[in-house]
């Protein structure tokens, strides 16, 4: 009978038990800290991407000296911006002027850059729960300068 009660005794000893415990809490509170601090990061890249993308390329464009090389020299500035942040690809960028020629002195031309951000390690097959990318955009203003800029 003593053999029984000294493995009662040795099952009910708790002893270290506090460590493990304590590891399993922090590993399943760390884990979704960590794929929140993951998600923020990169949607917080797409937002700087599109910031520079819209805010290059429509400097590129009013500083161009005529309106054929303009829109070119645009798109690749924002493709430089996006590539920046790994969005090579990626990402959009459309021009619209407030008059004709765009070059016109004095009239605005705005930029309007997009990026759909993905959300990293999300599977394809939750897409009608959980989204799986989230649109990012920016709009630039600039105005065409009087005696500079193309024309």
């Amino acid at each position: 009978m003593p053999r029984t009660s000294d493995a009662r005794r040795r099952l009910a000893d708790e002893s270290g038990s506090i460590i493990v415990e304590y590891v399993w809490l922090a590993i399943l509170m760390l884990v979704p800290l960590v794929y929140l601090v993951l998600c923020v990061a990169r949607v917080q890249a797409g937002s700087y991407a599109v910031s520079q993308a819209a805010r290059e390329s429509s400097r590129v464009f009013i500083a161009s000296d005529d309106g054929a090389t303009a829109g070119t020299r645009a798109q690749a500035a924002a493709a430089i911006a996006f590539e920046d942040q790994g969005f090579g690809g990626a990402g959009r960028v459309d021009i619209a002027c407030s008059a004709r020629p765009c070059l016109t002195p004095e009239q605005r031309v705005t930029s309007r850059a997009t990026v759909s951000v993905p959300l990293p390690f999300v599977p394809g097959f939750v897409r009608g729960v959980v989204p799986l990318s989230v649109p990012v955009s920016a709009e630039q203003v600039v105005v065409v300068p009087r005696y500079g800029g193309g024309g």
